[in-house]
Order: C-alpha cells, then structure tokens, then sequence
C-alpha cells in the first residue's frame, strides 16, 4: 500500500535504539524509550499560507530527523509502525 501525506504532514519511520548499553547490558523492552529520531519515507506538497500559496516543506525523503517524544499519529502500513506528524513538530534534520 502507498501512502502520501498531504498539505504539510510528512510520514515518518522511527529509528529504534539499541537494546544494549555501551557496558553490555541488556535493556529491556518494557524499559526502551520511544524513539525520538526518525527518517522521513514521504512529505506533503506543502503549506498553504494565507495568501493561498504553496510554500514547499524544508525536509525531504531520507532525511534524518528529530521529533518530540509524543509527537505524530503512529499508523500502521502493512507490518511497520510510522508516524505522521505536521513539520512544524520536527526539531531538525540530524546531518
């Protein structure tokens, strides 16, 4: 199935972290973190400002990014987890 977000939403696959600290130990899942980084698999055309024009969203597909813990509806695409979220709740591209 395909999905393409609209107007200024971007989908996003979350990143997960390791299960093991840099000492050996093994965190458990009920322990983990949600995610807070991410890579982006499809962005909407844009927002739409007041005076009705398009302007064109800054990341783009395969960036890096880093989003609020809460932030995003987390939807389920065949077997993977993704969130959509507006782009005004991403906090950057990780370079």
């Amino acid at each position: 199935m395909k999905f393409r977000p609209l107007h200024d939403r971007v989908l996003v696959k979350p990143i997960e972290q390791e299960t093991k600290t840099a000492g050996g130990i093994i965190i458990p899942d009920t322990a983990k973190e949600k995610p807070m980084q991410g890579e982006v698999l499809a962005v909407g055309t844009g927002a739409r400002g007041e005076d009705g024009k398009v302007t064109p969203l800054d990341v783009k597909v395969g960036d890096k990014v880093l989003y609020g813990k809460w932030s995003g509806t987390e939807i389920k695409i065949e077997s993977d987890t993704l969130l959509v979220m507006r782009e005004s709740d991403l906090m950057g591209v990780i370079e």
